[in-house]
């Protein structure tokens, strides 16, 4: 594991977590735990554990989101059906600081791991159940695949083209549910040192995406109608989303307000006239009269290369960026020149990693340490 600087620890470090945990949104939201510092105890199902990491076997023979998600904490292996085992899960517990559990509803209870039991006999734990759509409701039994909740939410009725909606190629709402776990349990470690008592709370996948839907879901409200799927454009702002150079480069950008669509248009598009055309003189009419705009514009950038077409936009002062593959990203100059890929140790040799997002000025450095094998039994 990175050591942290001499003198001053990690924020985390002496919090105690034991996890229940599978799939992602638990384990994203611990692992984040175990970047600042707290030991993180997973307890895994006996034999294959974790049915993530079965997902798939690219990274080295192991699963790419078990690799993402696990690393630094120690992994035991238990069959909670057995009263034994059970028991020493329940003495792990009693010693931790903080317990996250992602069963299906109700499971927690009837293994005498819900909050009302733990903190009865714990009164200072922080207790951090994570579900699918929440313990009560209609839908609380109703099963939770990411995908599915971002049906219900509604996040793929504005995702995609106006022919193809499309989820997100990420898991969101699995990663909405892990963000709101960490920084709860963040807040509820911060209000027991106040208080000196733990706190019990909830977070469910369909609540966190619901959260993030709050642009559309206003705009809904307040319009009537749902914002129009339009790839990568923007259902209010024209010219906005990838365009292509001549030599096929894509080049994102979009124009903020009426001094840039000059801008853009005199240095772009090298001709200002475009600027004052009544079709795209304001923004209303420049999203009501796209394709035209569009047509516009490609007709210009068809004579540019790529680089020719990223220089006139800094020039112009008009925001951009490269749409870039997944191996470009892997090598992306930021990432290389802070950094940001650093090894972390495996069963299946060495695993290229992102450090964490939170950077810490005073040269500490998060905890890397390996990703564990399924444990022995506890």
């Amino acid at each position: 594991m990175t050591d942290p600087t001499p003198g001053r620890a990690l924020p985390l470090e002496g919090v105690l977590v034991v996890a229940c945990e599978q799939a992602v949104a638990a384990p994203l939201a611990t692992r984040h735990l175990a970047d600042l510092g707290a030991r993180v105890i997973k307890v895994e199902r006996t034999g294959r554990g974790d049915f993530a990491r079965d997902y798939d076997t690219v990274v080295h023979g192991l699963s790419s989101h078990f690799v993402w998600l696990n690393r630094s904490k120690e992994s035991v292996s238990a069959d909670l059906k057995d009263p034994d085992q059970l028991a020493r899960v329940r003495d792990l517990i009693a010693g931790a600081d903080v317990f996250v559990q992602n069963f299906a509803p109700g499971a927690a209870e009837r293994l005498g791991l819900g909050a009302d039991d733990l903190r009865r006999d714990h009164p200072g734990l922080i207790h951090c159940s994570i579900s699918g759509y929440g313990s009560t409701g209609p839908y609380r039994d109703a099963k939770a695949y990411d995908l599915l909740i971002q049906a219900e939410a509604g996040l793929v009725s504005v995702t995609g083209t106006e022919d193809h909606p499309a989820k997100a190629g990420i898991p969101a709402a699995d990663i909405g549910a892990g963000m709101y776990a960490f920084s709860g349990i963040l807040a509820a470690l911060y209000d027991r040192e106040r208080t000196g008592e733990g706190t019990t709370f909830e977070v469910s996948l369909f609540d966190a995406l619901s959260e993030w839907m709050g642009f559309p879901l206003q705009y809904a409200a307040g319009s009537g109608h749902a914002p129009v799927r339009a790839g990568t454009s923007h259902p209010a702002i024209a010219p906005y989303g990838a365009f292509a150079a001549g030599d096929g480069v894509e080049v994102v950008f979009g124009i903020q307000n009426e001094r840039e669509w000059e801008r853009f248009c005199e240095v772009v598009l090298d001709d200002p006239g475009v600027a004052t055309d009544e079709r795209f003189a304001s923004g209303s009419a420049r999203v009501e009269n796209r394709p035209a705009l569009h047509g516009a514009i490609d007709a210009v950038l068809a004579g540019l290369t790529g680089d020719e077409l990223v220089e006139r936009l800094e020039r112009a002062g008009v925001a951009n960026a490269r749409r870039r593959t997944l191996d470009e990203v892997l090598t992306h100059p930021q990432h290389e020149q802070r950094g940001r890929f650093v090894e972390v140790d495996s069963s299946a040799g060495p695993v290229r990693t992102l450090l964490p997002p939170i950077t810490f000025d005073d040269g500490r450095t998060p905890r890397m340490g390996p990703i564990p094998d399924v444990g022995p039994g506890v």
